[in-house]
């Protein structure tokens, strides 16, 4: 609370006025009073506009279809383990299908957008009378106002529908925020801003609207009628000129001449100026440049550890506010205890898979860990006596070799 607003409460309390102070549309607290910030550049960087940003645009994709094309399975705690708890209500709705019309992976890819360009993403669970789970329904982000209750302090969710509000508890609505609540695209809008700007100065200048692609001039021109005749033909002539490719001289007579402008060491660095913005937007999403398509310092090895860094760094984030969402909403709290949401992300480490075979292997043959410790982690069942601690190696199960019978004469 600041000083104003503290004045103000004195004031109210003891009866006195209070002043209202009036705010024009140029002035800075406005920000603060509408919760937006305009962009020192003067782009309107909404979130639908971001997304015309190439980079942003795949940044924003790359996210959401990746989480969207992760099997997600909820698993029953077991005494060997676990085990997948397929007769659970939420099995299907979270692995299948979120409702008849929508798959559970297309819900999460919209979800994690909807998160990713407004802040947060949302749906409402649709329950059977007894109470079981039986569908996920998308909702709008600008339907939904999140308040509090004064009691708990538990989320309460205010969704327009049908033309009325309705209350909902923390409970019955699948919320997924984004970093604070608020969208990526907010934080870094004047990054955003500037890319869109470079991108449309490219535009215009490839367009020959920044710089001409030629000047012709003439130290004692024409003038009046015979001027324009003369300027309308050398135009002409030099529109077919540029047609042909004949490979033939351009040739004005009169005493005009030809100049191509050069360009300055400002237009020499605008593909730089254009890479740093895309590495910058990298930087606003946590995603590794070359996934981002700016491979300047890109290599073979580098790569791959990057796509190692975009399942830790990045994704894993946002799995876990998956996982905490579902666990909120698709299980009771009796369930809790024994039940959990799971990604499975092996295909994401496929692209190391060398490394992690002989690092499992290594934690197996040194007695770290169990084979069916191995196998839970790459959610495969149990083997009979995977649970010893020994050396595969120097361990074996096989029977003694038996002669071959020789053969009758």
């Amino acid at each position: 609370m600041n000083f104003d607003s503290v004045v103000s409460s004195l004031k109210k309390a003891i009866g006195l006025p209070i002043e209202q102070k009036a705010y024009s549309l140029s002035d800075a607290g406005i920000a603060d009073i509408f919760g937006i910030r305009p962009t020192f550049s003067g782009v309107n960087m909404s979130g639908n506009s971001a997304l015309y940003v190439p980079a942003v645009l795949q940044a924003v994709r790359l996210i959401s279809e990746t989480i969207g094309s992760l099997p997600c399975k909820v698993y029953r705690e077991t005494a060997d383990g676990k085990e997948a708890a397929k007769d659970h209500s939420s099995y299907c709705i979270v692995h299948r299908r979120a409702n008849e019309w929508t798959g559970a992976g297309e819900l999460r890819t919209v979800l994690t957008a909807d998160a990713l360009i407004h802040g947060n993403g949302f749906a409402k669970v649709v329950r059977f009378e007894d109470g079981r789970l039986f569908e996920l329904h998308r909702l709008e982000p600008g339907t939904v106002s999140i308040l509090k209750n004064p009691a708990t302090g538990a989320p309460i969710y205010r969704v327009q529908e049908a033309g009325r509000s309705t209350d909902y508890p923390h409970t019955e609505i699948l919320h997924v925020p984004s970093f604070l609540g608020t969208s990526p695209i907010a934080f870094g809008r004047e990054g955003i801003g500037l890319a869109a700007i470079l991108e449309r100065h490219g535009a215009q200048f490839f367009g020959s609207g920044a710089r001409p692609t030629g000047i012709i001039s003439n130290e004692k021109p024409q003038a009046g009628e015979a001027g324009a005749k003369a300027v309308g033909n050398i135009r002409k002539s030099f529109r077919e000129w540029q047609k042909g490719a004949s490979g033939d001289p351009l040739i004005l007579d009169a005493g005009w001449k030809y100049d191509q402008p050069a360009m300055t060491s400002t237009d020499a660095q605008f593909l730089e100026h254009r890479l740093e913005q895309v590495r910058e937007i990298s930087r606003i999403f946590g995603v590794p440049p070359t996934m981002l398509f700016e491979l300047t310092r890109g290599t073979w090895s580098n790569t791959e550890q990057m796509g190692a860094q975009f399942l830790q760094l990045c994704l894993r984030p946002w799995l876990d506010r998956w996982q905490d969402a579902m666990t909120t909403v698709l299980l009771g709290e009796d369930e809790q205890d024994t039940h959990y949401f799971e990604f499975v992300v092996d295909d994401l480490m496929r692209a190391d898979m060398a490394g992690r075979t002989a690092n499992m292997t290594a934690l197996v043959t040194n007695r770290i860990m169990t084979p069916n410790e191995v196998r839970a982690i790459l959610n495969l069942q149990p083997l009979p006596g995977g649970d010893e601690l020994t050396n595969p190696h120097t361990t074996s199960n096989a029977g003694p070799a038996t002669v071959p019978a020789k053969e009758a004469a």
